[in-house]
């Protein structure tokens, strides 16, 4: 869809982002202990994301993997934030929010997205208001983006109703997180 923006649109927009201190990771957790280790065999962190995991590609949600988990750990969720789209708050890619309580290694294209099949997850709402992967899709011209994919173990397993969208999400978790971690992919639509 942003493909679409002209190149010049998106380099006046370059400075425009809702920047790192409004993501969930650094603002409303910023205090969590950090000790869970998030990785994917598609990239390093701060490295770049294949296309084949974007919408230029094969819109695949990337190879995930979590391990450290502390003791007391009932669910997992994992929310995936773009801290660099041109918008006033980070653009919402991903909230599996019902995880299991266990390291795990998820394979590619486990969430489904637009055109694509995935694995049954409890999923929340993305930025587009879909239960679904949002692969990376920044405008062109616009610079890197910075995709930030978070876990976080909560003590027990989350009460909501179907769909939920990431403040509801904010509001069952404030008070029920163990532990975090992070991975950064990089991805650039030249």
């Amino acid at each position: 869809m942003l493909e679409k923006i002209p190149h010049a649109v998106g380099e006046a927009l370059s400075r425009v982002k809702a920047g790192l201190g409004k993501t969930v990771y650094h603002s409303v957790f910023s205090d969590v202990p950090e000790s869970i280790t998030v990785t994917s065999e598609a990239f390093a962190d701060g490295g770049t994301i294949p296309a084949r995991y974007t919408d230029d590609g094969g819109k695949l949600s990337p190879p995930l993997a979590w391990s450290g988990l502390p003791p007391g750990t009932g669910s997992v969720v994992l929310m995936v934030e773009d801290p660099d789209a041109p918008m006033p708050r980070p653009l919402v890619h991903l909230i599996a929010w019902k995880e299991r309580a266990h390291d795990a290694a998820l394979p590619e294209g486990d969430f489904a997205s637009r055109g694509t099949e995935g694995q049954r997850h409890e999923l929340g709402r993305n930025s587009f208001q879909r239960d679904a992967w949002l692969p990376p899709d920044p405008p062109t011209g616009h610079g890197p983006h910075h995709y930030l994919f978070q876990v976080y173990a909560l003590d027990g397993v989350l009460d909501l109703p179907h769909s939920p969208g990431r403040g509801d999400i904010l509001d069952a978790m404030r008070g029920r997180v163990l532990a975090k971690g992070l991975l950064t992919g990089v991805y650039e639509r030249k």
